[in-house]
């Protein structure tokens, strides 16, 4: 049998992740040819992915990465099937991986891209982890990319601040109040942007509701009623309406006018995705 070393181990295991144990067997199979050993360990890692496949992974991680120039933000939600391995530092490190390359990638484009390399996890892993979804932005025109991660990892928002004056486009000012704004998505959970963006049917929905609460009042008090039911409609589910969770006597739209205001420049939140594990 070939000898096989210990920094041929070590050399296949850095370009696998695959454990110490599993990547000495592979060699030993091999004759201590690295190219056909990761081949041989790509095969069982698919193999066992397979197997694992049908496991339901209901817990996972979400992360973020931004560029350095916060032009670019990409967002990334892995399953696993345990909380325990969604706390796992190597888990944890390979959706941060994952997010990084998801960077230079389209919508839901990561699990197709990184499928051997997901196999190869859930071989070292042994659990079923399955690359849900990924969303990237590019930021349109100036302007620079914020995020925030909540619950350690169970929910994570990205948001995509726009400004008119090119230099301030990637600013820290900017960075600090996607975060902010990021950090009240996280936690109120708004349904649209602006009103426009509503679903209409939700809106329609709420209308019926009001009027029928209505019902029988005076014709002329009817309309302003409806008008100030809707209106607190709105200013609980359309994100520029809700007050900021930090101080909830201005609201959200006051806060982007404030720092706007702060740097001489118009801002506006353009867009922003929030990803929550299991919804």
């Amino acid at each position: 049998m070939t000898q096989i070393t210990a920094s041929q181990v070590k050399e296949l295991r850095t370009i696998t992740n695959v454990g110490m144990m599993e990547c000495k067997k592979a060699l030993q199979e091999t004759a201590g040819d690295i190219e056909a050993a990761i081949k041989l360990l790509r095969e069982r890692g698919l193999a066992v992915a397979a197997k694992k496949a049908d496991r339901a992974a209901n817990e996972g991680l979400i992360d973020i990465a931004i560029s350095d120039n916060a032009q670019t933000g990409a967002m990334v939600e892995v399953n696993c099937e345990t909380d325990f391995v969604a706390k796992n530092e190597n888990f944890q490190a390979f959706v941060a991986e994952l997010a990084q390359k998801a960077l230079s990638l389209g919508d839901n484009e990561l699990a197709d891209a990184e499928k051997e390399n997901l196999a190869f996890k859930v071989s070292e892993i042994g659990e079923n982890l399955v690359i849900n979804r990924n969303v990237t932005y590019k930021v349109q025109g100036a302007g620079a990319i914020g995020k925030y991660i909540h619950l350690g990892g169970k929910v994570g928002v990205m948001v995509e601040i726009g400004c008119e004056n090119a230099a301030n486009s990637g600013s820290a000012e900017l960075v600090e109040l996607g975060k902010e704004v990021a950090l009240h998505i996280a936690a109120a959970s708004p349904a649209a942007l602006v009103r426009t963006e509503l679903d209409p049917e939700l809106v329609k929905s709420e209308q019926a509701l009001y009027a029928k609460q209505v019902e029988g009042k005076p014709a002329n008090i009817i309309e302003k009623i409806l008008e100030g039911k809707m209106g607190k409609f709105y200013s609980q589910v359309v994100l520029v309406e809700q007050g900021f969770v930090k101080d909830p006597d201005i609201t959200v739209q006051n806060l982007v006018e404030q720092t706007g205001k702060k740097i001489g420049d118009p801002l506006s939140i353009r867009r922003y995705a929030r990803y929550q594990i299991g919804n």
